[in-house]
């Protein structure tokens, strides 16, 4: 049955599991199968070309591999650089990260003032910009920054501390001098740092996370596609890794929680 097949969920490493626990809470009838590339890690600074490359082969794995019932791009690098062409060539729905977080940001922010942050190749692909443009009103003004650095904390387990604060600190000062009343963390590794970034930003700006949005709109569309699980239950997780196993289960464990207390392996081939 078409509807009970799992949903695909992929990132770069870990930031696509604050999306995936976002959806399991939200859906826990649902099954999920979850893919960290993290052999290919982090795809922020690489080029949108190669990230969609990447996506590609992490989606023809996913459906030829699991038989997924849709994808979720939990990684805004990777959306930005291959919804459309995903989109367009499934014939599974695909959602990313973006529309829904630039829906969300534009909603809570009252002053028309907004920051993005995010990798370098998200903000370099103008995502943000264009979708957030495309539905807010024309006086907002956008402020779009790059953050490298920040997913390399988070990858190593890394959430507070004196280096991370002084990175945000200079990262974010363009930010702080926008005067924006609400941040969207344009990446999903970004809620893990979500102190230090709240701490130098101030109390008064509205950080706003993808993840609990990209949750609902899923929701949204299995409903529409009548693609909802029929089964009352707890739903499979599966968890796999194309990098250390046994490092993506213990970090992603903390990250995520007990329900990843492991990992299967996936060796790319030589070239990919």
């Amino acid at each position: 049955m078409d509807n009970q097949r799992p949903i695909g969920i992929f990132d770069s490493g870990f930031g696509g599991l604050t999306v995936a626990r976002a959806v399991i809470d939200l859906l826990p009838e649902e099954d999920v199968v979850y893919f960290g590339d993290t052999a290919r890690y982090p795809y922020g600074p690489q080029p949108l070309q190669q990230v969609r490359e990447y996506a590609e082969e992490i989606t023809d794995f996913l459906v030829a591999e699991h038989n997924v019932k849709m994808v979720i791009i939990a990684c805004n690098t990777a959306a930005a650089a291959a919804l459309g062409s995903l989109g367009d060539t499934l014939e599974i729905p695909v959602v990313g990260v973006i529309e829904p977080g630039a829906q969300a940001v534009v909603e809570v922010s009252t002053q028309k003032r907004i920051g993005v942050i995010g990798t370098v190749g998200t903000i370099s692909s103008g995502a943000y910009q264009k979708t957030i443009q495309a539905i807010a009103d024309p006086s907002t003004k956008v402020t779009c920054i790059p953050c490298p650095g920040f997913v390399e904390f988070v990858e190593r387990g890394e959430s507070s501390g004196e280096q991370i604060q002084i990175l945000a600190q200079r990262l974010l000062d363009p930010i702080v001098k926008a005067d924006v009343d609400a941040l969207l963390l344009g990446c999903t590794h970004y809620p893990y740092l979500a102190r230090a970034i709240g701490s130098v930003v101030g109390e008064d700006v509205v950080l706003v996370s993808s993840a609990d949005e990209t949750a609902f709109a899923v929701s949204k569309i299995l409903k529409e596609r009548n693609l909802e699980s029929p089964q009352r239950k707890t739903g499979n997780r599966t968890f796999i890794s194309s990098g250390d196993v046994s490092w993506f289960a213990e970090l992603g464990q903390r990250l995520f929680g007990p329900e990843l207390e492991s990992a299967e392996s996936h060796e790319w081939s030589t070239g990919s």
